[in-house]
């Protein structure tokens, strides 16, 4: 598809908020593995979920790719990023 054709309104951007959250996750995790780790020290699969689907939706989201399915829109959205990373905390904290 050509992008002459896309109005400028539809046209994708950079979203900075969820590629600076997609950016700071994937460096948490790699410079400290241990945030997804329960009080035992063991994978919490859990968290290791939540952390990464913030990345992964912040990630997609920030570079301005836009899925045109409905369910990858609202699984790799930037509200789906926030979601996730506030459930990722509250587990966390209530663990």
């Amino acid at each position: 598809m050509s992008t002459a054709n896309v109005s400028d309104a539809h046209k994708p951007r950079i979203h900075a908020a969820s590629l600076a959250a997609g950016l700071i996750v994937m460096a948490v995790g790699t410079v400290y593995p241990y945030i997804v780790t329960n009080g035992a020290g063991h994978a919490d699969h859990t968290l290791a979920m939540l952390l990464f689907w913030a990345m992964s939706a912040g990630l997609v989201r920030g570079v301005g790719f836009v899925p045109r399915h409905w369910v990858w829109r609202v699984l790799f959205s930037g509200w789906s990023c926030a979601l996730a990373l506030v459930l990722f905390g509250l587990l966390r904290v209530l663990r």
